[in-house]
């Protein structure tokens, strides 16, 4: 009787070791199901050939314009970046620095694929992005004074003194000259005189604005002092063109226009394929918000002169001088707008040189569309350049607001 109870508590014992290490299996097998996924979505590039065969069309348009020479991206990028399983918390401490470690590789990788004539030019660093990711800029205080209370946002007046005050200037060349509006035409197409004498009309008082390279930033002030996290590059919306765009915002509210500002992140996490995103968030506004006058607000990027701070003094304020980038399809991409957008570029600009001489650098006229076919009034517009203040490039939205105006009535 002794004996069988003893084999029976043997037997006991050997089901329940089956039954761990059945367990034990399956948390193995849940444990490497999603990773075999992860890397079939790396191996498997057929969806993402056909996605970038669109992303490489408006990659050529970055055309050497903002020092950029894009090469096309690995095919794997985007699958690899955005991979939900490189995020997964309940990952081992030890398989999470590794996948970041890779993650930071790949991604240094590719940065390095991108980007050609900028020297020793280092977009992004994978952690400090993660700690420093800003989407909510509302909490800028800006215009709050010491009691909490919001202050009216001020407005230009005219008939104040001018002058350009940029320190070490680069030499400003263009090449076509109609009126006061200085043109630097990288095309073969002939500007006619007439471009000043057509009419502008508007239909409604929409006006959209948008960033195709949210994260491009200026250099840090005391007001606006910010951590890096790229070469003149963040995510703290705060401290990057975006926060240019709420200046303006503000300005033109105040002269009665409906102002849609989207700050979606268009550059990151990956840089190429920029333009392609954008479009694709300029024409979702346009369904619920037509327009004809589109804004893509930039920051210049001089490479050889990271400290270069293209700068005019309007009255007593220290102001970054604005670029008109205007596009055509001479680079073979169908842009039925452009002389439109060009009339309207250079009607602000003629009346900038009558208000603020010296607020508007030459306009640029280029073979590259940069997603202009999307209104009738489109252009991006280069406020300052990387060795401006913010405050400078704020303060220059608050006259650009007044000459929009002055144009629009």
């Amino acid at each position: 009787m002794f004996n069988v109870t003893v084999l029976r508590v043997k037997d006991l014992l050997k089901y329940l070791l089956l039954i761990v290490l059945s367990i034990l299996l399956i948390i193995l097998i849940v444990k490497i199901i999603p990773k075999s996924k992860s890397i079939e979505n790396i191996i498997n590039t057929e969806e993402l050939s056909k996605k970038n065969e669109k992303t490489n069309e408006d990659n050529k348009e970055d055309g050497g314009l903002f020092n950029f020479d894009l090469l096309n991206c690995l095919k794997t990028s985007s699958v690899i970046l955005n991979d939900k399983s490189f995020e997964d918390k309940n990952e081992q401490s030890d398989n999470i620095e590794s996948i970041k470690a890779y993650k930071k590789d790949f991604f240094d990788d590719i940065l390095r694929s991108q980007i050609g004539s900028v020297e020793d030019y280092e977009l992004y660093n994978e952690k400090e992005l993660s700690n420093n990711m800003v989407t909510d800029t509302s909490n800028n205080q800006d215009n709050v004074n010491k009691d909490g209370q919001t202050e009216e946002t001020k407005l230009a007046v005219s008939g104040l003194k001018t002058e350009v005050i940029t320190p070490d200037p680069i030499e400003l060349k263009y090449n076509d000259e109609i009126g006061e509006v200085k043109i630097k035409n990288q095309t073969s197409y002939e500007i006619s005189n007439d471009i000043l004498n057509a009419d502008i009309t508007k239909e409604n008082k929409n006006i959209i604005l948008f960033h195709t390279h949210t994260c491009e930033s200026y250099t840090p002030s005391e007001k606006y002092n910010y951590e890096e996290t790229g070469n003149f590059r963040t995510t703290d919306l705060n401290y990057t063109v975006a926060r240019v765009g709420d200046e303006l915002e503000n300005q033109l509210k105040q002269y009665g226009y409906n102002v849609i500002h989207d700050k979606t992140y268009h550059d990151y996490p990956a840089y190429n394929g920029s333009y392609t995103r954008s479009l694709e968030t300029v024409e979702g506004l346009l369904e619920s918000n037509p327009t004809d006058i589109i804004f893509d607000v930039h920051r210049d990027a001089i490479g050889s002169r990271s400290d270069y701070a293209p700068t005019v003094k309007i009255g007593e304020e220290e102001c970054a001088q604005i670029m008109f980038v205007i596009g055509t399809d001479e680079g073979g991409l169908w842009h039925p707008n452009w002389q439109q957008n060009l009339t309207f570029a250079a009607k602000l600009q003629a009346k900038g040189e009558e208000m603020y001489p010296g607020l508007f650098k030459p306009l640029m006229l280029t073979k590259y569309r940069y997603n202009q076919h999307a209104g009738k009034y489109a252009s991006i517009i280069e406020v300052g350049a990387t060795g401006n203040t913010l405050e400078q490039c704020n303060n220059s939205m608050k006259y650009f607001a007044k000459v929009l105006d002055e144009v629009m009535k």
